[in-house]
């Protein structure tokens, strides 16, 4: 990783990342989302990671696994954007699958979901050994969409009725570019950046004033909040997306079905 592929902080939380991994000899190490896509932000864009190892995690590899995420987290200020899923080559990447992932500040279980898969086949950086296709299934077309439709029916369409959350920065960011992202791959069958999200959002009928306040956020100086702004942008937000994705999920979610 050299400092044309990220910004200097990232590279040089990378490199070190990657030399304390070496103790447990991974396999192969791959970035995914916004660092691998070209939209990735320093101090802004999550740091989002796979590491392949040959043995699976046992209780003691998970004990070296917190003390090397919580000594980054110490030392280096973006380790707390540093999200990493531990897969091993005797199951990689099984859908039903949930694998060690350090997320949040803890150690917890969580699976490879088909859109990360596919980021991975599609655009992954290998940072380290062997690429994705020499050891990730591929993923088809009908298994991403019908993991997007449900993601959009099963997680997101309920968070929407949960009032309490949209005052939130990070929902309404991810709720909105997440619906955009769904509707492109559904509609043509590939994955878009985030940076392309926010300029679809208007074309698909999402509250300008919001998007705005997502790109301000995301790419520019964001102004601080008006007291009565992020209880009218939830409320924007909300019945917007609500609609939306209903209308999105009715339009394919019979088409994905086996």
């Amino acid at each position: 990783m050299t400092e044309t592929d990220a910004d200097a902080a990232t590279a040089r939380l990378l490199d070190r990342f990657l030399t304390e991994l070496r103790a447990l000899a991974p396999v192969a190490v791959w970035a995914h989302g916004s660092l691998a896509g070209g939209d990735y932000q320093e101090g802004r864009s999550d740091l989002d990671l796979i590491a392949v190892l040959e043995d699976p995690v046992s209780l003691g590899t998970a004990r070296e696994l917190v003390r090397l995420h919580r000594r980054l987290r110490a030392e280096e200020p973006l380790a707390v954007k540093l999200h990493c899923s531990y897969l091993t080559l005797d199951n990689p990447a099984d859908v039903e699958q949930s694998y060690v992932t350090w997320a949040q500040d803890r150690l917890m279980k969580r699976p490879v979901t088909p859109v990360t898969r596919r980021e991975l086949h599609a655009f992954g950086l290998v940072l380290h050994g062997k690429p994705p296709e020499d050891l990730l299934p591929t993923v088809q077309d009908r298994e991403l969409n019908a993991f997007v439709v449900r993601d959009q029916k099963e997680f997101w369409r309920p968070a929407v009725d949960k009032a309490r959350l949209w005052t939130q920065d990070v929902w309404v960011d991810l709720g909105s570019v997440t619906f955009a992202r769904a509707t492109v791959t559904l509609r043509e069958g590939r994955l878009i950046s985030k940076r392309e999200a926010l300029d679809l959002l208007p074309e698909l009928g999402a509250p300008l004033d919001v998007v705005e306040d997502i790109r301000r956020r995301r790419y520019g100086d964001p102004a601080p909040h008006i007291d009565e702004w992020p209880a009218r942008r939830a409320e924007l937000t909300r019945g917007y997306l609500g609609p939306a994705i209903d209308g999105l999920v009715a339009a394919y979610e019979g088409f994905t079905r086996a």
